[in-house]
């Protein structure tokens, strides 16, 4: 991931380890890891949340990460998974990429997930045969009920990160760390 200067990246794996189909065929299986499961998924969501406010208390506490800037990226199912933490811990991010992925499946009758000021960037496939456009078409006005910066792209792309995407979220990072650099500095004048 192509990520501004000033970024520290820490990437966190899913503790259901799973085997995956061979990329040819009579190919050697692969293992995959994912964090949910369909046996008691409000566990698994409960143990992402925590692996993510221990990490993000970590960083912070180590100085690695100023806790007015942190920003998760999801991909495909850790999409869902993120927009249920940026949701429920409505204070902790500075902003959330969610990339060929969707909402999480109870967004309209859950009652944990509140507003945010933190910004959203989701980006999407034209192609994607998991989250096609007729899926996830409405999603920008879904989030836009809970975060008031919210950018939806498409792309002809399927079910993939793409090095346009890649440069996307690069862009949209660096956008945001500006405009954090422009909040905190704003709130020291303040001061």
């Amino acid at each position: 991931m192509c990520v501004p200067e000033g970024f520290a990246v820490a990437a966190l794996q899913g503790f259901h380890q799973h085997l995956k189909e061979p990329r040819e065929p009579g190919g050697p299986l692969r293992y995959g890891f994912g964090w949910l499961t369909n046996f008691h998924p409000e566990d698994s969501v409960a143990l992402h949340h925590a692996a993510l406010l221990q990490l993000t208390d970590t960083l912070v506490a180590e100085k690695i990460a100023d806790p007015a800037r942190i920003f998760l990226l999801g991909f495909s199912q850790t999409c869902a998974l993120n927009y249920r933490f940026a949701f429920t811990h409505a204070r902790v991010l500075r902003g959330c990429v969610g990339v060929c992925g969707g909402l999480p499946g109870d967004w309209e009758t859950s009652e944990r997930y509140g507003a945010t000021d933190a910004s959203v960037l989701h980006l999407h496939g034209t192609r994607d045969e998991f989250y096609p456009p007729a899926r996830v078409g409405d999603y920008a006005e879904r989030l836009r009920a809970r975060s008031p910066d919210v950018e939806m792209k498409a792309y002809d792309a399927a079910h993939e990160l793409t090095g346009e995407m890649r440069e996307d979220v690069r862009a949209w990072l660096d956008a945001r760390q500006k405009n954090s650099n422009t909040d905190v500095q704003d709130r020291q004048d303040e001061d």
